[in-house]
Protein backbone atom coordinates (compact mmCIF):
# COMPACT_ATOMS: atom_id res chain seq x y z
CA UNK A 1 0.00 0.00 0.00
CA UNK A 2 1.20 3.00 -0.96
CA UNK A 3 1.17 6.50 1.01
CA UNK A 4 1.87 9.45 -0.57
CA UNK A 5 3.83 11.91 1.53
CA UNK A 6 6.38 15.43 0.70
CA UNK A 7 8.66 16.08 3.30
CA UNK A 8 9.67 20.22 3.95
CA UNK A 9 11.32 22.48 5.84
CA UNK A 10 8.24 24.22 8.05
CA UNK A 11 8.21 27.79 6.99
CA UNK A 12 4.34 28.09 6.58
CA UNK A 13 2.43 29.40 9.82
CA UNK A 14 1.35 26.49 10.74
CA UNK A 15 4.06 24.17 10.02
CA UNK A 16 5.75 24.45 13.30
CA UNK A 17 2.55 23.68 15.41
CA UNK A 18 2.42 20.35 13.01
CA UNK A 19 5.81 19.35 14.03
CA UNK A 20 4.91 19.90 17.78
CA UNK A 21 1.95 18.15 17.79
CA UNK A 22 4.08 14.84 16.23
CA UNK A 23 6.77 15.58 18.82
CA UNK A 24 4.07 15.43 21.64
CA UNK A 25 2.43 12.29 20.47
CA UNK A 26 5.59 10.46 20.12
CA UNK A 27 7.72 12.24 22.79
CA UNK A 28 5.23 13.36 25.59
CA UNK A 29 2.60 10.67 25.45
CA UNK A 30 4.45 7.33 24.00
CA UNK A 31 7.49 7.67 25.38
CA UNK A 32 6.93 9.86 29.00
CA UNK A 33 9.57 12.43 28.22
CA UNK A 34 7.79 15.45 30.31
CA UNK A 35 6.93 18.16 28.22
CA UNK A 36 9.43 21.07 29.37
CA UNK A 37 12.34 19.10 28.45
CA UNK A 38 11.17 17.73 24.82
CA UNK A 39 10.80 21.70 23.78
CA UNK A 40 13.61 23.67 24.71
CA UNK A 41 15.54 26.93 23.83
CA UNK A 42 17.01 25.90 20.43
CA UNK A 43 13.41 24.84 19.00
CA UNK A 44 13.03 28.67 17.71
CA UNK A 45 17.04 28.78 15.57
CA UNK A 46 16.53 25.28 14.26
CA UNK A 47 15.26 24.22 10.98
CA UNK A 48 12.24 21.69 11.45
CA UNK A 49 11.44 19.43 8.62
CA UNK A 50 8.57 17.13 8.75
CA UNK A 51 6.37 14.55 6.56
CA UNK A 52 2.75 15.41 5.45
CA UNK A 53 0.30 13.50 3.89
CA UNK A 54 -1.66 14.96 0.90
CA UNK A 55 -4.32 16.35 3.18
CA UNK A 56 -1.59 17.97 4.75
CA UNK A 57 -1.08 16.21 8.40
CA UNK A 58 2.06 15.64 9.73
CA UNK A 59 3.34 11.82 9.73
CA UNK A 60 6.60 12.72 11.35
CA UNK A 61 9.27 15.30 11.84
CA UNK A 62 12.52 16.24 13.09
CA UNK A 63 15.05 19.57 13.32
CA UNK A 64 18.58 20.43 12.75
CA UNK A 65 20.72 23.09 14.88
CA UNK A 66 23.38 24.83 13.34
CA UNK A 67 26.37 27.14 14.00
CA UNK A 68 26.54 27.73 17.43
CA UNK A 69 23.01 25.84 18.90
CA UNK A 70 25.05 23.06 17.47
CA UNK A 71 28.53 23.28 18.44
CA UNK A 72 27.17 22.47 22.18
CA UNK A 73 26.35 19.29 20.68
CA UNK A 74 29.09 18.28 18.12
CA UNK A 75 32.02 18.88 19.76
CA UNK A 76 32.04 22.65 19.00
CA UNK A 77 32.84 22.02 15.46
CA UNK A 78 29.92 24.48 13.73
CA UNK A 79 30.77 22.87 9.98
CA UNK A 80 28.44 20.21 11.89
CA UNK A 81 25.22 20.92 12.12
CA UNK A 82 22.87 18.28 14.73
CA UNK A 83 19.91 16.49 13.91
CA UNK A 84 17.35 15.69 16.86
CA UNK A 85 13.64 15.58 17.99
CA UNK A 86 12.96 12.72 14.50
CA UNK A 87 9.26 11.65 15.24
CA UNK A 88 7.11 9.80 13.23
CA UNK A 89 3.34 9.16 14.51
CA UNK A 90 2.62 5.40 14.87
CA UNK A 91 -0.19 5.08 12.07
CA UNK A 92 2.94 6.14 9.33
CA UNK A 93 5.95 3.74 10.70
CA UNK A 94 6.89 1.79 8.24
CA UNK A 95 6.18 3.85 5.19
CA UNK A 96 9.75 4.71 5.36
CA UNK A 97 8.56 8.23 6.51
CA UNK A 98 11.91 8.28 9.03
CA UNK A 99 14.20 8.24 6.52
CA UNK A 100 12.85 10.44 3.60
CA UNK A 101 12.87 12.97 6.68
CA UNK A 102 16.95 12.07 8.10
CA UNK A 103 17.39 12.81 4.05
CA UNK A 104 15.48 15.72 4.13
CA UNK A 105 17.45 17.19 7.23
CA UNK A 106 20.77 16.82 5.41
CA UNK A 107 19.67 18.62 2.33
CA UNK A 108 18.51 21.56 4.88
CA UNK A 109 22.03 20.80 6.37
CA UNK A 110 23.83 21.12 2.74
CA UNK A 111 22.10 23.77 1.72
CA UNK A 112 23.49 25.65 4.93
CA UNK A 113 27.17 24.77 3.79
CA UNK A 114 27.44 22.30 6.70
CA UNK A 115 29.54 19.08 6.38
CA UNK A 116 28.29 16.30 8.02
CA UNK A 117 25.46 15.95 10.65
CA UNK A 118 25.65 14.16 13.90
CA UNK A 119 23.17 12.93 16.16
CA UNK A 120 21.84 11.33 19.41
CA UNK A 121 20.20 8.00 18.96
CA UNK A 122 18.23 6.25 21.26
CA UNK A 123 20.22 2.36 21.26
CA UNK A 124 17.40 0.49 19.64
CA UNK A 125 17.10 2.85 16.93
CA UNK A 126 21.14 2.69 15.87
CA UNK A 127 20.78 0.21 13.47
CA UNK A 128 18.10 2.57 11.33
CA UNK A 129 20.56 4.83 11.63
CA UNK A 130 23.42 2.89 10.80
CA UNK A 131 21.42 1.77 7.21
CA UNK A 132 21.61 5.73 6.43
CA UNK A 133 24.94 5.66 6.49
CA UNK A 134 25.48 6.77 9.95
CA UNK A 135 28.60 5.93 12.34
CA UNK A 136 28.85 5.49 15.91
CA UNK A 137 31.11 6.96 18.33
CA UNK A 138 32.08 7.58 22.19
CA UNK A 139 30.21 5.79 25.42
CA UNK A 140 26.76 5.42 25.58
CA UNK A 141 25.10 7.78 27.93
CA UNK A 142 21.37 8.76 29.08
CA UNK A 143 18.95 11.73 27.67
CA UNK A 144 15.86 11.88 29.05
CA UNK A 145 16.03 8.45 31.31
CA UNK A 146 16.87 6.18 27.98
CA UNK A 147 20.67 4.99 26.72
CA UNK A 148 21.82 7.14 23.74
CA UNK A 149 24.64 7.04 21.73
CA UNK A 150 26.31 9.78 19.24
CA UNK A 151 26.62 8.86 15.79
CA UNK A 152 27.62 10.73 12.40
CA UNK A 153 27.69 10.74 8.42
CA UNK A 154 29.97 13.33 6.32
CA UNK A 155 27.73 15.02 3.59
Amino acid sequence: MSHPYAVREAVEPGDRQACFAVRKEVFVAEQGVPEDLEYDAYDAGAVHVFAADEDGSALGTGRLLHGEAAAAKTGGDTSVGSLGRLAVTRRARGLGVGAALVRGIEEAARTRGLTAVDLHAQTHALGFYERLGYVAYGPEFPDAGMPHRAMRRAL
